[in-house]
């Protein structure tokens, strides 16, 4: 049994190191580009799914860019060669950092403040200088809003 966990540990570790890194690398890059970072790896609850089992939503970096409070999602890959970075950030990971988002600005009463999310996509080819590419307001909460149903069929 232990020769599993140690395989697994050995197999895991790499790719935790890889997004570890690349979340210092986009880190760094923000705060270059004037951004001031808040908070990194912000964890909460944010409710149930739907077999009543708590879910926990994450936010990999906070920031100020400017008087705009930004919710970035970092994504990390050692090749593009086959789809980007950036289209890991599907819908169901914009949905649980915008329900994470929300619970973040509640806690901390922020209201009237405008906010964005962003996509900071790190490129860690093996022998290249790391390339990052932050895409501002890549999703809006909108999107996600249940929609108000008036009645009418027509």
């Amino acid at each position: 049994m232990s020769e599993i966990h140690s395989i697994l540990e050995t197999k895991s570790a790499p790719r935790m190191n890889l997004g570890q890194r690349g979340e210092e690398l986009a880190a760094r890059f923000l705060e270059q580009n004037g951004y001031r970072l808040v908070v990194a790896n912000f964890k909460v609850p944010i409710g149930r799914n739907s077999k009543g089992v708590q879910v926990t939503g994450e936010i990999d970096l906070i920031a100020l860019d400017g008087d705009v409070l930004c919710f970035l999602e970092v994504k990390t890959r050692r090749s593009d060669a086959f789809v980007s970075p950036i289209a890991a950030v599907d819908l169901r990971k914009q949905r649980q950092i915008t329900r994470t988002a929300r619970v973040y600005r509640k806690i901390f009463r922020l209201h009237d403040i405008k906010y964005r999310f962003d996509v900071v996509s790190v490129l860690l080819a093996p022998k290249s200088k790391p390339k990052i590419e932050l895409s501002k307001g890549f999703w809006i909460e909108a999107k996600f809003q249940k929609k108000a149903w008036s009645g009418d069929i027509w």
